[in-house]
């Protein structure tokens, strides 16, 4: 079996179940583990920017002209002679969209198998490792690898008291626009004894106003931008600082907001979104024991 994986999170499930092995190419934004960065890379962005508001920009500009937001080498895809491809139709931002990739594949030799993961929610996710696993012919360590995931997650829930309100959280994941996270986060967030009414489980990560975030006054913030790093998620912040509003939220008042590498540990539907939600209980019901070790989180200094 020869796989390629054009989507991070997919890498990471497909090592997690025990398929490392099997994992002949990937994107250029597969990292983790480490042990898969020899594998040749199929892909490179097409978006220069650097600064939050500029990258949401040349995106923005991008989809609107119906582009692509990433190349894919289709020479070295086709040398590498696949049997699966695993792709994503979640969100055309992340990756290379899913009708891109069924174009090229029509023109490989072998006719290799296409694995297109959408993943809505923690459930959603936990799955995708069992339909990696099923397709890769690695299901029963794929069911162990599962097992193993939903016994850390549980654990961590033993720590939650699920008859006391927890504290309201906003989990930020655009800074310039600002954009609160969906899809698996709230999930994270609950299960850790916190809420997250400013978005709901399964439903996507959603523009908002300082106004809105303002409106549910929360008492915990995380800022973990979307597939940035925590040096980048510092600078963002720091933008955020200079705002009017942002010293009136409970949060920054009481020193409750946390800064997180959010490519790694929030904005991939992936394995670690069970260390995220360890990190997220450890927070929420003061057990720093719970933490992970050396998860990516500081908090954020006051401004001066």
């Amino acid at each position: 079996m020869r796989v390629v994986s054009l989507v991070p999170s997919a890498t990471e499930l497909l090592c997690t179940a025990g398929g490392e092995d099997l994992l002949v190419g990937r994107s250029h934004e597969c990292d983790w583990p480490a042990t898969i960065m020899n594998r040749p890379i199929l892909t490179a962005p097409r978006i220069n920017a650097s600064a939050p508001a500029d990258i949401d920009s040349e995106v923005s500009t991008a989809r609107e002209d119906g582009q692509s937001l990433y190349e894919l080498d289709v020479e070295l895809l086709s040398s590498l002679q696949p049997d699966v491809i695993i792709t994503q139709d979640l969100c055309g931002v992340c990756s290379i969209d899913l009708d891109s990739v069924r174009e090229v594949a029509r023109t490989l030799p072998g006719d290799p198998q296409i694995l297109s993961l959408n993943p809505r929610c923690m459930e959603d996710v936990f799955d995708d490792l069992l339909r990696i696993g099923k397709v890769c012919a690695i299901e029963e360590h794929s069911r162990e690898s599962l097992a193993a995931l939903r016994e850390r997650w549980w654990n961590a829930q033993d720590f939650v008291n699920a008859y006391l309100d927890g504290p309201q959280v906003a989990v930020i994941e655009w800074t310039d626009p600002l954009y609160v996270a969906g899809h698996w986060t709230p999930d994270i967030v609950v299960a850790a004894g916190g809420e997250h009414a400013i978005n709901g489980s399964g439903e996507v990560s959603r523009r908002i106003s300082p106004e809105d975030l303002l409106e549910h006054l929360p008492e915990r913030v995380v800022i973990c931008p979307c597939g940035r790093t925590l040096e980048e998620a510092a600078q963002d912040a720091a933008q955020l600082q200079k705002e009017s509003w942002w010293s009136l939220l409970p949060a920054v008042q009481d020193n409750q907001v946390m800064l997180v590498d959010g490519n790694a540990m929030f904005s991939r539907p992936g394995t670690r979104l069970v260390d995220a939600m360890e990190w997220m209980t450890s927070w929420l019901q003061d057990r720093p024991d719970l933490r992970p070790r050396n998860f990516p989180a500081v908090r954020l200094d006051a401004a001066d």
